[in-house]
Parts: structure tokens; C-alpha cells; sequence
């Protein structure tokens, strides 16, 4: 069922309604695909590099303590998530100082918040322009309605609000895109962060244990 707006005693379609918009509405309607696009894509991935199993540091741990270095690193190189990526590097370097496995799980920590947060800037990009174009194609469009009345004579009221309300789309349009793009950017950003924490705990956990005697 297609969605009406009452405009006076008629109804109009929101299609025909956006269809009013001009030119102007295509770069809009893309803008609105990419941030989709990119939302959904970097979604997927932040939920996979973030993928939780409460019970991956015991195992770890269980490996690490009974003397199974070779058990702990297969086992975390069998687990798809930042956390056991950042983990794996610390086994590796097991045997070295402390600070220096640490050193090394941070730069690993890094390169994940990195991958996680790659074509984040893109939906910002859209929440900023977005809004913009729609004041342009306002804009534009303003101009031509009086540019128009100027060259006729023909400024009846009917005329002069028709054209006005269908120059403002792009601008509600514009906004309404922006404001998804916002939402979307700052959702991930908050899952981003909630990974983040996760490495940092299991960071510490793991030099916690190490620091624990082992039973080789």
C-alpha cells in the first residue's frame, strides 16, 4: 500500500511526492544507497571481528597453564575474532618480557580497530553532505519558481506555495538521509568501542596468565 499525504482536499503518493524533487534527487537516492551499503557491510564485519565466546580465555588459559603453548595457539588461530588474533600474537611471543608481548598484542589491537573502522568516514561524509544538497536543489529550485513568476506575471498564491513546498523536499529528503547516515555512524562507533573494551580485558587477562606457574 502505497503511503498518502493530505495536502488540502487531495492526496498525493509519497513517490509522486519525491518524483517533484528534481534532478536533484538522484545524487540524494545515491547517497542513500552508499550509506546503506556501508552500514551494512561494515556491520557484518564489526559483528564478526566481535564475535564473543565467553569461553575462549579459559581454554586459553587451561592450554597456557597445563604447558600446551602449541594446544593455546592452535586454538586461538581457529577463532575468527579480534580477540583471538590479538591473543595468538601473545603466544607467540611467549618467553619474551612481558612488556614486549604486550607491545605486540597492542600493535595486532591496533591493526584490528583499524580494519574494524575502515569506511567508517564514508556514512560521516554522508551525514554532512546530505543535508547540503537538499538546501542546494531548495535553492535551485526557489530560483527558477520566482525566476519563472518574474518572466509570466503569474504570482497567484496557489502557484507561489505549490512551488515552494515542492522545492523543500530535497531539503526534508536531505535531512532525513543525513540523519540515518548520523544514526548509523554513531551505532558502530559504539560497537567498535564495545570491541575495543573486549580486547583490552583479554589483553590483561593473558598477562595475567602468564604470570600464573605452569604444570608442564
Amino acid at each position: 500500500m502505497l503511503f498518502l499525504l493530505q495536502v488540502g482536499e487531495d492526496k498525493i503518493s509519497l513517490i509522486s511526492l519525491l518524483q517533484k524533487g528534481g534532478w536533484i534527487m538522484y545524487p540524494l537516492y545515491a547517497l542513500l544507497v552508499i550509506a546503506i551499503f556501508v552500514f551494512i557491510e561494515r556491520l557484518l564485519a564489526i559483528k564478526k571481528a566481535g564475535a564473543n565466546d565467553p569461553k575462549f580465555m579459559l581454554v586459553v588459559r587451561d592450554h597456557i597453564v597445563s604447558g600446551n603453548i602449541a594446544g593455546a595457539k592452535s586454538f586461538a588461530k581457529s577463532t575468527e575474532n579480534s580477540v583471538a588474533k590479538m591473543i595468538e600474537k601473545g603466544i607467540m611471543r611467549i618467553g619474551k618480557p612481558l612488556d614486549a608481548i604486550e607491545k605486540s598484542m597492542e600493535n595486532v589491537g591496533k591493526l584490528e580497530m583499524y580494519s574494524m573502522e575502515r569506511n567508517l568516514n564514508i556514512l560521516s561524509l554522508v551525514a554532512g553532505i546530505a543535508p547540503m544538497f537538499g538546501f542546494l536543489g531548495t535553492i535551485v529550485g526557489m530560483v527558477q519558481l520566482f525566476y519563472g513568476i518574474a518572466s509570466t506575471g503569474e504570482y497567484t498564491l496557489n502557484t507561489i506555495a505549490g512551488g515552494i513546498y515542492t522545492k523543500m523536499i530535497t531539503s526534508a529528503t536531505g535531512l532525513i538521509i543525513g540523519l540515518i547516515a548520523y544514526v548509523g555512524h554513531n551505532y558502530l562507533s559504539t560497537q567498535i568501542d564495545k570491541n575495543a573494551n573486549r580486547m583490552e580485558v583479554a589483553s590483561a587477562d593473558f598477562l595475567d596468565i602468564l604470570q600464573e606457574p605452569t604444570h608442564s
